[in-house]
């Protein structure tokens, strides 16, 4: 029977619908999800996580020890979201391709991790061995690692980092983020070190969400951005009171951190020196409002020449009619470009 993780209520604005489809109970999951198994999370680890697994995974970490685990992609989230804003994504995955299982985690400072009290520094790097971590302690050996924005910063600091925990080949999908500086958006764009700093001026219990999206307008965020924080807001325990207020699930100072080791950390000499088996892939979004200078898409190219010469591989794609929350913007389009790397189960 499947199991299913008490999640807490946190996404991005690209996963709001994805939240609500993804319910706790057997009983509400539609007939096109029952093939897929739900794997809570085990807290007692290093973080928070999912293990969605297709109908013909025969294997558990805690259960088959004697047993090889199942070809695996690890999923991991942008900052201020969370494990299920890849749900709806990695469910349909694991339709599409029952061999394989796909572990979706909360980063440190996010989502049920926040919990967890971690040491610092606060990074990319810390991050990036809390997963291998995890995997290790899952005894996992992931084949295929994807990170949205500052989780694909958080992939490559993992293939940076790893030897064991992570098979080769393995194929690393960093998807709309550039392995070195993070430029600024345009005007009228919502800017994350602002927003991280507006919110840590909020006291640390909220009475109701709709004063924080009142708040947030007031400054210059936009609504959908807006809308998008206040489901990162959990009804705080008083006693059995309906008229609780509510606490965030994050930890806004950690992240804070981990949003400027973000646009500090440079991993271009990974990527232009792939370590061999090692298969690298940027997606950019077309309509993205993350700025892809020229100069990251020259070194970009010039690493795929290098790397074929060298046996590794770098490779950049364009996935049309998408912004920068690309999972939502464009499932479709992602879907079909990700789906080479499962296929057949290989890598």
């Amino acid at each position: 029977m499947p199991l299913f993780s008490q999640s807490s209520p946190c996404c991005t604005a690209a996963a709001v619908a994805a939240v609500k489809s993804s319910d706790r109970k057997t009983k509400f999951v539609s007939p096109a999800l029952r093939n897929c198994k739900f794997t809570s999370p085990v807290l007692r680890l290093s973080e928070a996580y999912d293990l969605i697994q297709g109908e013909l995974v025969r294997w558990s970490s805690v259960m088959d020890r004697s047993l090889p685990d199942p070809p695996t992609a690890v999923f991991l989230h942008g900052i201020l979201g969370c494990r299920k804003n890849w749900g709806s994504f990695a469910r349909r995955l694991a339709l599409e391709f029952p061999t394989w299982q796909f572990l979706l985690v909360d980063l440190r400072c996010h989502g049920d991790s926040a919990s967890m009290k971690k040491r610092g520094p606060h990074t990319v790097a810390s991050a990036a061995s809390d997963v291998l971590k995890l995997v290790r302690d899952l005894r996992i050996t992931p084949r295929v690692l994807v990170g949205h924005s500052f989780g694909g910063k958080v992939v490559l600091s993992m293939v940076d980092q790893a030897a064991k925990p992570l098979a080769r080949p393995v194929r690393a999908w960093v998807l709309d983020a550039t392995p070195g500086k993070v430029r600024a958006g345009g005007d009228g764009e919502d800017h994350p070190p602002e927003l991280i700093s507006f919110l840590r001026t909020l006291p640390k219990e909220i009475s109701t969400k709709q004063e924080v999206v009142r708040a947030l307008i007031q400054q210059g965020f936009s609504n959908d951005v807006a809308q998008w924080v206040v489901t990162n807001l959990r009804p705080s325990s008083s006693g059995g009171s309906q008229s609780s207020s509510f606490s965030w699930v994050f930890d806004l100072r950690g992240i804070a951190e981990m949003y400027q080791s973000y646009e500090e950390t440079n991993l271009w000499q990974l990527v232009e020196d792939v370590p061999r088996g090692v298969h690298m892939n940027f997606l950019k979004a077309e309509r993205s409002l993350h700025r892809w200078a020229l100069e990251d898409l020259r070194r970009i190219h010039a690493a795929e020449e290098v790397a074929a010469e060298e046996g590794g591989g770098v490779e950049m794609h364009v996935l049309e009619d998408a912004g920068h929350w690309v999972h939502a913007d464009n499932p479709d389009g992602l879907f079909r470009i990700l789906s080479s790397s499962f296929q057949g189960g290989k890598t």
